[in-house]
């Protein structure tokens, strides 16, 4: 009977000391990880604001600040960008929670005025194929030199102004949501626009 004790106590205590070493050392990992992920996230980020906004001599990432969404708790991101001391355009990460898969976050680049420059997809997990070609050019450029205050910024079967994504509605709907979004934080701020001519 105290050999069974013992063995018992004996296992315990080496399961013990084998999570306590799994814990450290998956905690050094992600100590180790947590830079090089952090540098991976702003080199994605620095790319996109790239890729949506007009040529920019400033850092859109330093000059980064938030507007709350409507009255709730949230907010979404804006990067100004200045060519010369002059704003140029306005980069706004957005995100609709309706996406077939999950949800979907863009960059949206405007110009001051509230026309859509270019949008960028940095997060999605819609179906291969169909939803996913949210990412391409012949859906992405639609949008394009589009104000939203003249464009409808939902799909024609729902009476707006988008060509959907073929058998991915759901999908087409969901990114219309997010650049929605985007457009009505941006215009119902007017400091999206002269609280970054006044940050210069």
């Amino acid at each position: 009977m105290a050999t069974k004790e013992s063995s018992f106590l004996n296992m315990a205590i080496t399961l013990l000391v084998i999570t306590v070493l799994s814990g450290i050392t998956l905690a050094y990992v992600n100590q180790l990880t947590l830079e090089p992920k952090e540098l991976s996230k702003r080199a994605k980020k620095m790319d996109a604001l790239s890729e949506v906004l007009p040529t920019f001599d400033n850092s859109p990432l330093e000059d980064m600040y938030k507007l709350a969404i409507g009255d709730t708790q949230d907010s979404l991101e804006f990067f100004p960008a200045y060519f010369q001391d002059e704003l140029v355009g306005i980069a706004v990460t957005s995100f609709s929670t309706a996406g077939y898969s999950g949800d979907v976050r863009l960059m949206i680049g405007f110009f001051p005025d509230g026309t859509i420059h270019k949008i960028s997809v940095l997060e999605q997990k819609e179906t291969p194929g169909l939803g996913t070609k949210m990412t391409e050019p012949k859906f992405l450029h639609q949008f394009y030199g589009k104000n939203p205050e003249s464009y409808t910024l939902n799909v024609k079967k729902n009476g707006g102004d988008v060509d959907a994504i073929t058998a991915a509605t759901i999908s087409s709907v969901a990114f219309c949501d997010a650049v929605h979004l985007a457009y009505n934080v941006f215009i119902n701020n007017p400091d999206a626009v002269t609280g970054a001519t006044e940050k210069k």
